[in-house]
């Protein structure tokens, strides 16, 4: 056993302290990949199980996903027990599938009987149905029946995300009999800020926070601790309002309640903070277009597919925009300086437009943004967009007059971007109202609606203009 320990801790020292995992700005050394790869095509195990041991989750995750694909599931096969399996929590999970559908049965669902619970949950949700039954049957009953209960609760649901390891005692308990019960129970969960006050039912009846218990005397009752108005949250919340609750209230948990308010798992801060990063995440490909689901690791055909349907939508927008240019086909050809000078106004207006839908997409997400301030942000949006235009119609008009020599010009082409700035802003903060209040996703149909006003409005304020000013048929 002690030559064993040895050898590991020799192993440890010539991965980690010989090759250190990161570089000066925390990523992931090429080399120290190198020895791993190296290492398990050695079949290496004592040499991997010591360096598997020292890291992170996170870190673990890291490593994985820099490793060849081949070489993923062998690492999990040679580590064997010291293998943790949150970690693959930590991938793509176009990865963490190919990685579990290439693992035993057992070798999965031993792996997942050491996570907690929403770990758990979050490791089988990717897989279907089949694949997630073939996995918990070769778990203990009782672990079987909590996961499968999870699973049933809606996607993105507080259900999916809370873990089932609480901590609950009954009312009549003092706070004496609360401490040594936590201290005589065996398995109680990793971490934990606060305990739940039941009835026997399992109702919940409210929630004591440690910082309080400690401070009480043991006689005390519990129920004189018990803070009933405690902030809790139904199995069927969507994940995105439990996020805004936590921030908006400073909370580091909650419990769940089922449709019976009986008590059946807790939220804690860092489940949030994965709610909050995959939200961001999803608004942020949104506003671009792109499939929420798609992955670094996806393959090109996968990617091409997903966005080939938004870029359609986008080139019929594009032909309409298009489609005013035709409605001054003659005028163009009286004045080149027209067609010249017509995408700088669209352009304008479209980045105008952007930056005002980013505020109000996000504002919209945050609730920041409602009917009791909609009028005032509309307004004050408005006339930003106005001042901006004004900025901007002296600085365009001077270097179109500069530029084509043309002086009649500069006051057409400056008329035209106060036009479009302020279109644009209006565009910009409106349309996701408008697309908030019909239930449809302001982050999703937003931008290409609102290029389209800001072409459309920009295109035809200048030709317009320039037909009426310069006398053009």
């Amino acid at each position: 056993m002690d030559e064993h320990m040895d050898g590991a801790s020799s192993a440890e020292a010539s991965v980690l302290d010989h090759v250190p995992m990161r570089n000066e700005d925390g990523e992931i050394r090429h080399e120290f990949v190198e020895e791993i790869a190296h290492a398990i095509e050695a079949g290496d195990s004592a040499a991997l199980r010591a360096c598997v041991a020292e890291l992170h989750e996170a870190d673990l995750g890291d490593l994985i996903g820099a490793l060849e694909p081949d070489h993923r599931v062998r690492l999990v096969e040679l580590t064997g027990r010291d293998f943790d399996f949150s970690a693959l929590n930590e991938l793509d999970e176009g990865v963490r599938e190919e990685i579990l559908e290439e693992l035993p049965p057992e070798t999965v669902a031993e792996g997942v009987r050491e996570l907690e619970s929403d770990d758990a949950v979050e490791l089988l949700e990717t897989l279907d149905e089949a694949e997630q039954e073939e996995i918990l049957e070769k778990l203990p009953l009782q672990e079987r029946v909590a996961l499968e209960r999870s699973l049933l609760y809606p996607e993105n649901s507080a259900g999916r995300r809370m873990q089932t390891e609480f901590i609950a005692v009954p009312q009549d308990f003092t706070v004496g009999q609360a401490i040594d019960y936590m201290r005589e129970t065996p398995d109680l969960p990793e971490r934990f800020y606060e305990i739940y006050v039941v009835d026997k039912d399992q109702h919940w009846q409210g929630a004591v926070s440690l910082d309080v218990l400690l401070r009480a005397r043991r006689p005390v009752a519990l129920a004189e601790l018990t803070d009933e108005d405690r902030r809790r949250v139904s199995v069927l919340e969507d994940q995105e309002e439990v996020a805004r609750m936590f921030g908006k209230y400073n909370l580091v948990a909650a419990p769940v309640l089922d449709t019976q308010d009986r008590l059946v798992g807790v939220i804690t801060v860092d489940d949030v903070v994965d709610v909050i990063e995959e939200e961001a995440d999803e608004d942020l490909k949104a506003l671009g277009g792109v499939n929420s689901d798609e992955e670094l690791s996806d393959t090109v055909f996968t990617i091409a597919r997903a966005r080939f349907n938004w870029l359609l939508v986008n080139l019929a927008t594009a032909f309409l925009a298009s489609s005013v240019l035709g409605l001054f086909e003659g005028q163009l050809e009286k004045m080149v300086a027209l067609a010249v000078l017509a995408p700088i106004v669209a352009s304008q207006g479209g980045n105008a437009a952007t930056q005002t839908m980013t505020v109000a997409v996000r504002a919209l997400a945050t609730r920041e943004l409602g009917s009791s301030n909609a009028w005032r942000v509309v307004m004050r949006e408005g006339l930003v967009g106005l001042v901006n235009g004004l900025a901007f119609a002296v600085i365009t008009g001077i270097a179109a007059v500069a530029w084509f020599k043309i002086p009649g010009l500069g006051i057409v082409i400056g008329l035209a971007i106060i036009c479009n700035l302020v279109a644009g802003a209006l565009g910009g903060i409106l349309i996701p109202m408008a697309l908030e209040r019909v239930r449809a996703d302001p982050a999703v149909a937003s931008g290409t609606f609102v290029t389209t006003v800001t072409d459309v409005v920009g295109f035809f304020s200048f030709l317009g203009i320039a037909t009426l000013w310069f006398g053009l048929r």
